[in-house]
This record gives structure tokens, sequence and C-alpha cells, in this order.
């Protein structure tokens, strides 16, 4: 069988990896860059290893966490914090949202009262019946909890002055609303950072190691019915055809308008100190005034030793990046129909290939576990592997 996976990202790689040991299996792997790993590539600055994100690996799966983990070993970090500053409090707050600081908040009170009129109304419901995030958030944790942390960040996160406009909410990594007890933001969940010095970087290169990759390297032409493809001029005729990639770039030519996506600007900042953050404090939010939306201390994941310490500033920008898949229904429907152009034997993965913004490193694996069944199976049904990667709101 010939498989041809397109991008060398997590996705391209780990497939690579789990498709490697079917009978008589040749995979070709292309990238358009000079490297694999994409995002997940460790990259220096200032003497401290990063990543464009960062990218720490968290998961609900065990099968995925055992894959990796006996692949990389993990270096687990279940105490890490959110915290996200409120302008009007002039203080920070877990995220996600913890009862032992809303009853620290100066408007204690009203939030506990609309707090319990939310649970009413839940009850009385039968559950959140929501039609756009803005409507998830106020069913859930009410206007003053809304207003302080919920709406200014979203607004900036994705460049919409509506929050009502973002009509889909079942894709969010960040967990449960509202919890109360430790602070950690994922105690319930495997979490943690490769322990090697170069991050995910061996991983790239094992995955792949019988694959024949082809780097700085782009599809001239693809057919997704026949599964010929030109690379480099030349056609190969192939069994299975996994991309990766953007659904737009894999298929310029369909007629199809191309998929809105946001970018990010990383802006990086040494300081002359050994730690900025507190203690188990790994990442801070700001939804409030300026552009920038999170900062990460990469030494906190990476445990890398040194006088200093690396600060990245992650900014939203409407520049052509195509690093976040936008969170609108009709975004999806159009995916859904560059998914409609797929055949049987052809998949589309990963974050960009799914066009899920809220696919990780985890899921990229989850989702090649299933690819795998689905080949050996025969069981071709849908373009991207597992139904919980297939729009659930549309």
């Amino acid at each position: 069988m010939k498989v041809l996976i397109i991008g060398g990202g997590f996705a391209g790689c780990s497939a690579a990896h789990i498709l490697s040991d079917l009978p008589n299996v040749e995979i070709d792997l292309i990238e358009k860059n000079s490297f694999l790993g994409a995002g997940n590539k460790t990259r220096w600055y200032g003497g401290h290893p990063y990543t464009f994100g960062p990218r720490h690996f968290l998961t609900p799966y065990q099968d995925v966490f055992d894959y990796l983990n006996n692949i990389l070993p993990i270096n687990l970090c279940p105490e890490h914090e959110f915290l996200s500053y409120v302008e009007p409090d002039n203080n920070f707050y877990a995220y996600p949202i913890n009862m032992q600081d809303v009853r620290s908040m100066p408007d204690s009170n009203r939030i506990l009262n609309e707090l319990n009129t939310c649970q009413e109304q839940i009850k009385a419901q039968g559950g959140i019946q929501a039609s756009n995030l803005e409507d998830y958030w106020l069913q859930s944790v009410g206007k003053t909890l809304y207003d302080k942390l919920i709406q200014p960040y979203n607004s900036k996160m994705w460049l919409v002055d509506d929050v009502s406009s973002i009509d889909t909410f079942k894709w969010s990594p960040k967990g449960v609303a509202i919890k109360d007890g430790p602070r950690a933001a994922w105690d319930e969940v495997y979490s943690g950072y490769p322990h090697s010095p170069r991050g995910y970087d061996d991983y790239f290169p094992f995955a792949t190691q019988n694959a024949n990759v082809l780097l700085s390297t782009t599809v001239d032409s693809i057919n997704l019915n026949s599964k010929l493809v030109t690379i480099d001029g030349n056609t190969k005729s192939y069994d299975c055809i996994v991309n990766t990639i953007g659904l737009d770039t894999l298929m310029p030519d369909t007629g199809l308008p191309k998929l809105p996506y946001l970018g990010r600007k990383l802006e990086l900042i040494v300081f002359p100190s050994e730690h900025v953050f507190p203690e188990n404090v790994y990442f801070l939010y700001y939804p409030g005034s300026g552009s920038f939306t999170r900062l990460v201390e990469y030494k906190k994941f990476t445990k890398h030793k040194s006088h200093t310490s690396l600060i990245g500033m992650e900014i939203p920008v409407n520049n052509g990046g195509q690093d976040y898949p936008m969170p609108f229904k009709w975004a999806q429907r159009l995916a859904s129909e560059y998914h409609n152009c797929f055949a049987s034997s052809t998949f589309s993965m990963g974050r960009a290939g799914s066009y899920l913004y809220g696919i990780d490193i985890d899921d990229c694996i989850k989702q090649s576990f299933i690819l795998r069944e689905m080949i050996v199976s025969g069981s071709w049904d849908h373009p991207v592997p597992g139904e919980q990667y297939r729009f659930p709101e549309l």
C-alpha cells in the first residue's frame, strides 16, 4: 500500500509512525518547510528553548499518554495554574474561574446571586441551552463574571466586536467553566512537557524513520478521486492520501472561497531574573486592554536552567497566518464543502486538516490511531478520522 502524507507537523508525523507497521506499506511524507515539527519544533532565543505557542502536552486519553511517554518521556506538571488579570479589580484570578477567587472579589455578593440564578435556570431547562459563546457563558456564570473575564478576552482573542458572533463553543480546550477546589488548571488529566531539552524534536525523526521524507516540498497538483499527485513535476499514484495542511491550500482550484484563519504574533522577552511568574503559574491571560492575550514563562514547562527567564507574548493578528481556524458555523460549513471533495481512502486531519481550533497534540495522535483503524477495516465514511472532530455543532 502506497501512502502519501501531506504536512510534517505532529499530525503528519504521528500518522507516519502509526501507519508504518501496516503490511507492505510505503509512506511518502512531504513538508514545505526545511524541517519537521511545524510549531512544535524547539527554537532558541536568549539561550532559552521555546516552541511557538507553547505546545505543552495535555490529554485525558490513557492510550495517547502511554504512546508518547514511551517514545518521548513526559515530565508531568499537574500543579500548573493559569491566571487572568482583571483590570477593574486590579487583581489576578485563576482560570478556569475558581470559587475561591469569586468569594474574594469586591462584587462577590452580586456574583454569587447570579451564579445561584444560573444554576436554577440550568436545572429548570435541563442543561445549558445556548446558541453562541456569549449565551453559553452568561448561562454558566452570569453577567458579572462574563464581563470581567470572558467577553473582553474572547473579543480580543478572535478579533471580533461581538462575542455572540462566535456560534460554536464546544471546541475550547480550557476545561470546565467554573470549579471549586484546587487552583491547578488541569488536575484531572495528564499535563506535561518532554524531559528532553530538545522538547519534541527527537520525536519527529523517530516517527518518520520508515517514511520517505521530502522537505522543502509541496504538491504541484492533486486529484483526490484518482489519488494521482504531482510533486516536483513527477506524477505518482497512491492507495491512500492523508492531508494535514489547510484545506484551501491543498485544493486552491475548487472554486470555493478561502477559509478564514487568525494568525499569532509572538514577541520574546528575556528578563534578568531566574523566575518571573509566581510558583506553579505557567500562563498569564490578559482579558483587558492591550493587544496581547497571553504571556508564558517557557522554563516552567521546559525546566531549563538559567539565571534569566524567557517570556513569550502572544498577539492575535489578521495577517494571513493560518494558526487558528475560526469558530464560526459558516466557516465550518465552508470547510465541510472542502471535506466533501475527498474520496474513499483520502483523509484530512490535525488542526488545519480538520479545521477545528480545539485540536492539540494529543488529538493528532488520537486521530492517527483512528486513521489506522479506518484503513485496516476499510470503513471510510468521512475524511476526518474521529466523529468528535467533525464539527459537532453543525
